[in-house]
């Protein structure tokens, strides 16, 4: 086998056939991969839960994670936050001429070990090969199909005044990770929280319809999800500064930069609305299973609408909207 891919690992002969048969197969096999068919057929019961993503991340290897790790986290986290199980995933290459083969089987090792954290089965999916100057090396693309949960009905229209906003960990580290690495701005150990969230969501999942909504808070950060949360109701959000969890290091490298951590991606974090009721148990549960930082950060308010209000360690308030700058391109 050559070193780096070159144009004929894309024509659909004998070295697509080398990578499929000698890379993807013996790390990613199982009775449905190894039949090689167009797609696959699958069974599931009831009602699914389908999602699609894209990564483009560059560096493809940083602190924490790789281009491989977060394709299948991004997709079994944004099925996770369906209220579903995930059981099956599609995995598609676009690969660059020249991109170094010994890559792209570390890249494969990544996903093995990821999926199977996951309880994730890789059923089908394609490689097609760019010319040099044409693909940054590497993209992938990953559709995912989930089992809903039963009793988990998630939705921003089911929230409610007093219901109260969990953060599962602290933010801002994934997004951090990849600036710093990418533009060696600053000798930093912060490490990307790139994580697939079963053990989280399926702890959140056991409190059933007083769960009302979750989403990793990823491209935009925590702000701009929980402004997305808001927009168009007669309801706001309004969250304490001194109760969000941010990690020393990170903190600092966004005061260095002038960033705010509110902004910043996150790729293993949940923010949960639910019941106030059940709040202080779901932060204990959360604890349990070894998320030390989990936090009620807020609640949901009316004596003003479609709002995300930041109550200051100054004890002032600020707006907090969606992100409207370029803070960080290609962050996953």
């Amino acid at each position: 086998m050559e070193n780096v891919i070159s144009m004929s690992y894309g024509n659909g002969g004998k070295k697509t056939s080398m990578i499929i048969e000698e890379m993807i197969i013996p790390a990613l096999g199982n009775d449905k991969l190894n039949l090689l068919g167009d797609g696959a057929l699958l069974r599931t019961s009831g009602e699914i839960a389908f999602s699609s993503d894209s990564f483009v991340i560059y560096p493809y290897f940083f602190p924490g994670g790789d281009i491989g790790k977060l394709s299948v986290c991004g997709t079994v986290n944004d099925l996770l936050m369906c209220g579903s199980i995930p059981k099956y995933l599609s995995l598609s290459f676009i690969l660059e001429e020249g991109f170094k083969i010994e890559d792209l089987k570390k890249i494969i090792s990544s996903i093995k070990n990821t999926a199977e954290e996951a309880g994730i089965q890789i059923v089908t999916g394609d490689t097609k090969v760019v010319d040099r100057g044409h693909g940054h090396g590497i993209y992938i693309n990953t559709a995912g199909i989930g089992e809903k949960v039963k009793g988990i009905n998630l939705g921003k229209k089911r929230i409610k005044i007093k219901d109260k906003v969990i953060l599962t960990g602290s933010i801002g580290n994934h997004g951090i990770s990849i600036l710093c690495a990418r533009e060696n701005l600053l000798e930093s150990k912060i490490k990307s929280d790139c994580a697939p969230l079963n053990k989280i969501a399926y702890t959140i999942f056991k409190y059933g319809e007083e769960v009302k909504i979750l989403r990793d808070p990823t491209r935009g950060g925590a702000a701009t999800t929980l402004k997305e949360f808001v927009e168009g109701e007669n309801f706001s959000i309004e969250i304490e500064e001194e109760k969000i969890p941010v990690d020393r290091e990170v903190i600092g490298a966004c005061e260095l930069l002038g960033l705010d951590p509110l902004y910043i991606a996150n790729e293993g974090k949940i923010i949960a609305i639910v019941s106030p009721e059940v709040s202080d148990d779901i932060i204990k549960d959360l604890r349990n299973i070894g998320c030390n930082e989990a936090s009620i950060i807020g609640e949901v308010v009316d004596y003003t609408s479609s709002k995300v209000l930041l109550k200051t360690l100054f004890g002032g308030r600020r707006i907090l909207d969606k992100i409207t700058y370029d803070l960080l391109p290609r962050i996953c």
